[in-house]
């Protein structure tokens, strides 16, 4: 498999665009996750609404969860360092007073 390739944009990008993009990928990423932990609690629910109930696929279910719980909290966590670095680092010109 061979790397993958970005081509550079004809124009340059501008502060403001690379902001926007920036803060649009966390948006992404955080709705992905949202739908993530979705899955994770209807997953649960299937489980719990079988008859008769198999305390082991519970467990085993409740530990896969927990399990991808876990992950996308780690997640959240680079999202959260990765949102301050673009806050603590961006550029705001002087505003001249009128």
């Amino acid at each position: 498999m061979s790397m993958p390739v970005i081509a550079m944009p004809c124009n340059p990008i501008t502060m403001a665009q690379a902001v926007t993009d920036l803060l649009e990928s966390i948006a992404l990423e955080e709705t992905a996750l949202s739908h993530i932990l979705n899955a994770e609690g209807e997953k649960i629910q299937k489980v719990l609404a079988q008859e008769p109930a198999d305390f082991c696929r519970i467990v085993e279910v409740n530990e896969s969860v927990v399990n991808m719980v876990s992950a996308v909290s780690n997640l959240e966590l680079i999202l959260k360092d990765k949102l301050e670095f673009v806050a603590n680092n961006l550029y705001y010109p002087a505003q001249e007073e009128s």
